[in-house]
């Protein structure tokens, strides 16, 4: 997993010292549930996860620079929400982070790394990005990063007990990176 630098973060792979950040922020009703799990119950969970992370390497972890903590996580997954689409090399960002440091402008940041990232060094064609209905701050980072909504979807969220979630998928081609950054 290549190390990432914005400004003010290192986007980097988890280490198991990171599990007490971790739980630090997902143990909050604010996080977990928005991004389609229930708060951490333990640091054992914390742990758990934190190895998960390192095992198949799609999640960095989102270190800020001005304190060393990590802060949230962030990632670019192997999902295609358009099966007509399939023929695309893409991937599906995710991101999470700590409400402590919520309004400060650091997800923007992390997610326009990524995109650069995935559309220069991962040759993807197409990256998406979707949040819950009712996710009004993913919103406006999906919006304010540029990508645009494409379709709304009812699923089930498999990890908040099967409860049905209205998905608002947004994407991104790289012909409109590209012609953003001319």
């Amino acid at each position: 997993m290549e190390t990432l630098e914005t400004d003010r973060l290192i986007l980097r792979a988890w280490k198991p010292s990171d599990y007490k950040d971790l739980h630090e922020y997902a143990t909050s009703p604010l996080v977990g549930p928005n991004a389609g799990w229930k708060p951490h119950a333990n640091e054992d969970e914390s742990k758990r996860i934190v190895m998960m992370f390192m095992e198949h390497e799609v999640i960095y972890a989102m270190e800020y620079k001005e304190n060393g903590k990590v802060i949230g996580g962030i990632g670019l997954h192997e999902r295609q929400p358009d099966e007509t689409l399939k023929h695309l090399a893409q991937r599906e960002l995710g991101f999470v982070l700590s409400p402590d440091y919520w309004g400060k402008g650091l997800i923007p940041e992390a997610v326009n790394r990524l995109i650069e990232y995935g559309f220069e060094e991962l040759k993807l064609d197409l990256i998406w990005c979707g949040h819950y209905r009712d996710n009004t701050n993913s919103k406006r980072v999906s919006e304010k990063c540029g990508f645009t909504c494409r379709f709304k979807r009812t699923e089930v969220a498999k990890l908040l007990d099967n409860k049905e979630v209205e998905i608002h998928y947004y994407n991104m081609f790289k012909e409109e990176y590209l012609n953003k950054n001319k």
